[in-house]
């Protein structure tokens, strides 16, 4: 029996564009409710960011800052960009309850797996910057400092610092979902992806060059991971393709393609 998209009905351009409008206010909407629960523990919400840098600080010194404003919206642009963090879940739902009506089953059946990834490895990159590429990062710095020269860091300056490294982080970690999507809609094979692999390497390190701070020890703790997390994603694109391989006992998809929605 051929299998149908759980609504084919087409929709006229208007609904889409409706739906899409309140799917993004949706968005907008719970990311100014998590600020609003978080923003009275704004300042404390910095002081844990700003902790494993405050620990390699030499005794007596303390961070700075240099503009009027600075204790004000520094924090507060942290708040903010840590509710819009936690509100990736709920971001990715509304984008999934937008396109899932257009999806087959056994593509959903696909596709939630891969949503679901993606959600825990950007917060797995995330945890990975703070716990274990941080301390190392600031105290090869802190052990790097001249003679005479009191290391007294900018509140702004080490929140662009980190922010730079959490989304480098957090989006470096989504390649085995990425090689894996490659995969499945077949735009790339996975002896292709291995016969590329030291292409792939090398450009692990040219991202990480560029992504992170101009220093050896954090462009390497984000290549090797890189690296890393592609090969992991060859190997669950292997078992997806091996599993698409075998013989179906029915067909998924009709001979034509989903309705259009106009």
């Amino acid at each position: 029996m051929s299998e149908i998209p759980d609504n084919d009905q087409p929709m006229p351009l208007v609904s889409h564009l409706t739906e899409l409008r309140t799917r993004l206010l949706r968005c907008v909407a719970v990311i100014f409710l998590v600020f609003a629960g978080l923003f009275s523990f704004a300042q404390q919400i910095y002081t844990l960011v700003s902790a494993p840098l405050r620990e390699y600080l030499p005794e007596g010194a303390t961070m700075i800052a240099t503009d009027v404003a600075s204790p004000f919206l520094t924090p507060f642009k942290l708040t903010m960009m840590v509710s819009l963090f936690l509100a990736v879940p709920i971001i990715l739902h509304q984008v999934w309850g937008f396109i899932a009506p257009g999806l087959y089953k056994h593509e959903k059946r696909i596709a939630i797996p891969l949503l679901v990834s993606s959600i825990f490895l950007f917060y797995a990159g995330m945890a990975f910057a703070y716990f274990l590429v941080f301390p190392l990062v600031f105290k090869f710095f802190a052990s790097a400092t001249p003679v005479g020269v009191t290391m007294a860091t900018d509140i702004a300056s080490y929140l662009d610092f980190v922010m730079t490294l959490f989304f480098a982080f957090g989006v470096a970690f989504e390649i085995p979902v990425a090689v894996v999507l490659l995969v499945w809609i077949g735009v790339v094979d996975v002896k292709y992806l291995r016969k590329i692999r030291p292409y792939v390497i090398i450009g692990c390190f040219v991202v990480g060059m560029i992504l992170t701070p101009p220093d050896i020890f954090s462009q390497t703790l984000l290549a090797v991971p890189m690296w890393l997390l592609f090969e992991i994603g060859i190997l669950f694109g292997a078992l997806i393709r091996k599993r698409s391989d075998e013989p179906a006992e029915d067909d998924d998809r009709n001979d034509q393609p989903p309705a259009t929605q106009a």
